[in-house]
């Protein structure tokens, strides 16, 4: 999986005051947790953009004062008008525990019933994953070959090696229906 290193500089006080005057800088409050304690730190708004505002996942490489951290996104809070970043959470990756992580599903190839005129409806855009840090992938590629209109497939029909996927197994990732057009292109068959 890809990894983007981002550096912050450690939080003297923790609190709104302070979280306040840090956005006004065009910085953001963020905590590092998972480790013996939880880190407070800033970090750069415009550094925080290539992973947040993306739908790929990444590992992220955190520098806080010359101490290094393997991380991943927890949670995000955005203010509500202006959508702006205003505080992120990270949590500490451990080599040996596993950690679940939203990852992206890929469609591939073409479907057979798409080309005689049904509709394609991804459902599930992303998919949870359990994993050890070293296993997780950049995304999930879903075959969409054998797709014929009024088929589906369902996240039981995924398997990873070493992943576990967490969302409920009868979840449907993507089907093919019938569109409007090839609906009224079976009425007016069957009125000849």
């Amino acid at each position: 999986m890809k990894s983007i290193a981002i550096s912050g500089s450690p939080r003297e006080n923790v609190g709104k005051r302070d979280a306040k005057g840090l956005r006004y800088q065009g910085l953001v409050p963020a905590v590092l947790y998972g480790g013996a304690t939880q880190t407070h730190f800033a970090v750069s708004a415009a550094d925080l953009r290539a992973v947040v505002y993306t739908p790929v996942v990444h590992f992220i490489d955190i520098d806080v004062a010359g101490v290094k951290s393997q991380a991943i996104i927890k949670d995000m809070q955005f203010h509500p008008l202006t959508e702006q970043l205003i505080h992120i959470d990270f949590l500490l990756l451990d080599e040996k525990k596993p950690v679940t992580i939203e990852i992206p599903v890929k469609l591939t190839g073409t479907s057979p019933g798409v080309k005689v005129g049904g509709k394609l409806v991804q459902k599930l855009r992303k998919l949870r994953v359990k994993a050890l840090p070293k296993d997780h992938l950049d995304n999930i590629e879903v075959s969409i070959e054998a797709l014929e209109v009024g088929k589906s497939v369902k996240v039981s029909e995924i398997s990873l090696p070493n992943l576990t996927i967490t969302n409920a197994a009868e979840d449907t990732i993507v089907s093919v229906t019938t569109s409007r057009a090839l609906r009224q292109a079976e009425q007016e068959a069957g009125k000849k």
